[in-house]
């Protein structure tokens, strides 16, 4: 069974579309501009640090998933050398085709086959999630 990929983005962004960086010199703008006579309160500003620190962390995780789907996809796709398999095929019939995959290769990151089918005909640049049936 393929696992779908996921796709990251480019960087770590928060909904608003500032990375942790941003974030930490907002905060460091507010503190430098504040009322001395009206500090911010302190727990305000501990819980606004507490939201930013758990804020990287689930960037960092999210990134740190996103890597280890892209290994698990390629380990799979490289487990299929030599194996038999039976693929939808990408044109609108839905038909399968059935070959002996006989090469990985990987395009933006993502694993693709290259199958030889029975009648000796190489159908190459298949996707992982195409495969139904291994054999």
């Amino acid at each position: 069974m393929a696992v779908a990929p996921v796709s990251g983005s480019s960087g770590a962004q928060s909904a608003y579309g500032l990375d942790f960086q941003s974030l930490l010199k907002i905060i460091l703008t507010q503190l430098t501009y504040q009322d001395p006579l009206k500090p911010v309160d302190n727990t305000e500003f501990v819980s606004q640090l507490a939201q930013f620190s758990q804020l990287q962390q689930s960037q960092t995780l999210n990134n740190q998933i996103t890597t280890l789907l892209s290994a698990q996809a390629a380990t799979q796709a490289t487990s299929l050398l030599g194996r038999t398999v039976d693929m939808v095929a990408t044109s609108t019939t839905g038909s399968t085709t059935s070959g002996q995959v006989t090469a990985v290769s990987f395009s933006s990151g993502q694993p693709q086959l290259t199958i030889k089918t029975a009648d000796g005909q190489i159908v190459s640049s298949l996707s992982l999630a195409d495969v139904t049936t291994v054999r």
